[in-house]
């Protein structure tokens, strides 16, 4: 039995000012699964988040979260309905705690029935937030930071995780924890996660679906298994 779709990306096209970015994007994130967008640099991957989120707005196309069409909603009202990003470069507070940091994520109406328990969640995924909740989030490792930054999207509760390159300028082990996280997530959270990476290998290894977006398309898709074993076109569209 297929699972049902928790996001449906149809005939996207986005860009800024008058230079187009997306052309035509199509994809689908079922339930409980891990999909992950490999593109090279400039390929659309950021846009494509962006766009979903709504922090840029689309020109044209449809995206469907839930069931429901949120194509034109602001990104406040899209984190309300249980859509979060953990943007590119994490964009932490950095003069505020750990803990600060991570309250400041519950502020949708389901972030806020029970934060101390969701808080209590994130601390038990990531041990080392808790050891250090009361340090300066601007005083922290990078990795220690992307923890932070994914705690923080998951104290608003949400149905899907977005995450725009995780593994960004982290030691390998660190990637791997990271990546390991979020199969967590997938496993035992429920979570449904749409992630954006240039680690093809890391990425591929927990992935369930995979596409790759190359100058605004998507030029392939796939389980991931398949795609990892395409190694020649995978080589080809990610120029490696």
């Amino acid at each position: 039995m297929t699972a049902p779709e928790v996001l449906r990306v149809e005939d996207l096209e986005s860009g800024y000012g008058e230079m187009q970015v997306l052309w035509g994007v199509n994809l689908r994130v079922p339930e409980r699964s891990i999909v992950v967008v490999l593109g090279p640099n400039g390929a659309g991957k950021t846009t494509t988040l962006r766009s979903i989120m709504g922090i840029v707005r689309p020109w044209k196309g449809k995206i469907v979260f839930k069931g429901q069409d949120v194509t034109m909603l602001k990104p406040h009202e899209k984190v309300a309905r249980g859509l979060s990003l953990v943007p590119e470069g994490r964009h932490l507070f950095p003069e505020l705690t750990v803990e600060e940091n991570l309250l400041l994520g519950a502020y949708t109406r389901l972030g806020k029935e029970n934060p101390s328990d969701t808080l209590e969640l994130v601390y038990n995924l990531f041990p080392r937030l808790k050891e250090r909740r009361q340090q300066k989030a601007g005083t922290m490792s990078g990795g220690e930071q992307q923890m932070l930054a994914i705690g923080r999207a998951l104290m608003s509760k949400p149905s899907l995780l977005m995450l725009d390159e995780p593994s960004q300028g982290l030691a390998p082990k660190i990637v791997r924890d990271i990546m390991e996280t979020l199969e967590r997530l997938r496993d035992e959270w429920r979570l449904t996660i749409l992630l954006v990476e240039q680690n093809i290998a890391q990425s591929l290894k927990i992935a369930d679906y995979a596409y790759i977006l190359e100058q605004g398309r998507i030029v392939l898709e796939g389980p991931a298994e398949e795609v990892a074993k395409r190694e020649d076109l995978v080589r080809a569209y990610l120029g490696i």
